[in-house]
């Protein structure tokens, strides 16, 4: 579909006037402000002929964005939305678990594997943790409130009242939780810890990596050696900022990339349906005071990472 399209279906449940249907919030398309279509029903035939929209106004799961059902008479609207829902290609099933270490107050925590998306984007619909979770626990307004890459596995924090989102995700804005990581990477004897690593990191639009250049730094980790075993090394990574792929791109600038990054330093692309050498970087704790209780509370990953 064209720009029109909204993408955002698995994170926009909360206002859509259908409700999740197998984990899955529906799609919608915004019809323009200006258009030659006399009905709702012209304008998509028109824009989306490879769509089926006569089934779906069978099947009554096309509607404005007031939940009114849409019919082969309903006027063109111009400005306003229609929504309805959409099957996703095929995905390849990511055949790892998705462990909850709490459930509670509104709050849903995760132990997040390797491999797995946190939100549905690109090609990566239902094998999603936000998916997953809305289907199997049944808990249709799940949002993550932070997130992790689709390689790094470990602690994530979800809410499932629409309500408790914004205090949460403020939490992680405002820089007011603590969050420990472990990686396994090279060694070099020259280096001295603990360190602090602070550089600028840029992202491109439409770009898979970011860079790191010339200027104020805009991203700080603090960096410890927890052990090592000859050319191998444990380290433990304070992130105190939270730019794409901070710490592969701190760790790599010390000369010491992550183990299984087919992003740092080359970017190598994995074929689809891989699901061995993962990425050695685990998100393995989450403290922060709770903004509606005011409790301290402290989140920690049973996964190990291979050393």
């Amino acid at each position: 579909m064209c720009s029109g399209h909204d993408r955002s279906r698995g994170l926009t449940v909360a206002a859509a006037p259908l409700p999740v249907r197998d984990g899955l919030g529906p799609d919608r398309v915004r019809m323009p402000v200006e258009g030659a279509a006399r009905t709702v029903l012209g304008f998509l035939l028109d824009e989306y002929p490879e769509e089926d929209w006569h089934v779906r106004i069978a099947a009554r799961e096309l509607v404005d964005e007031h939940g009114r059902q849409v019919d082969e008479l309903t006027r063109f609207q111009p400005g306003r939305f229609v929504y309805f829902y959409r099957e996703p290609p095929p995905e390849t099933p990511v055949p790892f678990p998705v462990g909850v270490l709490y459930r509670g107050d509104g709050l849903v925590v995760v132990d997040k594997p390797h491999f797995l998306s946190t939100i549905p984007r690109g090609a990566h619909i239902r094998e999603t943790v936000t998916v997953r979770l809305r289907r199997d626990l049944d808990l249709p307004d799940l949002v993550p409130v932070h997130r992790l890459d689709r390689m790094t596995a470990g602690v994530l924090l979800c809410t499932s009242d629409p309500l408790l989102r914004r205090p949460y995700q403020a939490l992680f804005e405002q820089q007011r939780v603590r969050k420990v990581y472990e990686a396994i990477a090279g060694y070099r004897p020259e280096l001295e810890f603990p360190r602090t690593v602070r550089t600028r990191i840029v992202k491109r639009h439409g770009e898979l990596t970011a860079t790191q250049v010339p200027g104020e730094p805009n991203s700080e980790t603090l960096i410890e050696l927890v052990e090592r075993r000859g050319g191998r090394a444990r380290y433990r990574l304070y992130p105190r900022t939270g730019r794409t792929h901070q710490l592969r791109l701190h760790l790599m600038s010390l000369g010491v990339p992550i183990e299984g990054d087919n992003f740092y330093p080359v970017f190598v692309r994995r074929a689809p349906g891989q699901f061995t050498d993962p990425l050695q970087l685990l998100a393995r704790t989450l403290e922060f005071v709770d903004p509606v209780s005011g409790a301290v509370r402290r989140f920690d990953s049973a996964q190990e990472l291979s050393w």
